[in-house]
């Protein structure tokens, strides 16, 4: 695993509403620009510690066998850690061997250079490693959703899928979620933002709780 990365170069973190870093890098797929890989597709960029790790190989898995679940959604995957691209190959034909799943989606070979763009370096956590770190990303660049767990801890893929069904569900319908939800479930009306809003949104039909907080099915 390379350690080309300093902590002065892991400070950059993109939030919620910004515009995702776009960068080149050399992949398992060949090299990719990200914007035009991204080609009008949700993406979701994640982040592992390291190859030949074992919950990296489980999170690996774990995304692949549900890729077609994401390919339904309109997502793209992509991994990354800061190892090198020979590393991946033999990683991938590792977990074919052992695991019986195949790897689908690309994984960054990074330098650093990725990593720092995506906050993805925390020096405290690891000086070299990345933490697991995800992003849900718009097919306009937007970043949408991030989560980040420790290097102890993998990741819950129903939740990520979870994640987003429901945001693209408040970004196709102009809705939003309550705890929990998931396809099928009601969902949550926008609150008024003036009196003759108000006065409408009380002739609707919805499950009202309260003036601010009403449900409706879609």
């Amino acid at each position: 695993m390379s350690s080309v990365v300093t902590p002065e170069t892991t400070t950059s973190l993109p939030r919620i509403g910004e515009l995702a870093p776009d960068f080149t890098a050399n992949t398992t797929h060949g090299e990719i620009k990200f914007s035009a890989w991204q080609d009008n597709h949700w993406v979701i960029l994640f982040s592992h510690p390291a190859d030949f790790t074992p919950i990296c190989a489980t999170e690996m898995s774990a995304f692949a066998k549900r890729q077609d679940e994401f390919t339904k959604r309109n997502v793209k995957l992509l991994g990354l850690s800061i190892d090198s691209i020979h590393s991946h190959m033999a990683w991938l034909k590792n977990i074919k061997d052992k695991m019986g799943v195949e790897l689908p989606f690309p994984l960054i070979a990074d330098n650093g250079t990725v990593a720092a763009k995506y906050g993805m370096l925390h020096p405290n956590a690891h000086s070299t490693a990345t933490v697991r770190a995800l992003f849900i990303i718009d097919p306009k660049r937007t970043v949408r959703a991030l989560i980040y767990y420790p290097l102890t801890n993998g990741r819950n893929i129903e939740e990520v899928i979870r994640l987003v069904d429901a945001i693209q569900t408040t970004t196709e319908k102009g809705v939003v979620t309550p705890a929990n939800w998931r396809p099928g479930d009601k969902v949550i009306v926008v609150p008024p933002l003036n009196a003759e809003t108000l006065k409408k949104r009380e002739t609707e039909p919805y499950e009202f709780v309260d003036f601010y907080l009403a449900y409706k099915q879609l």
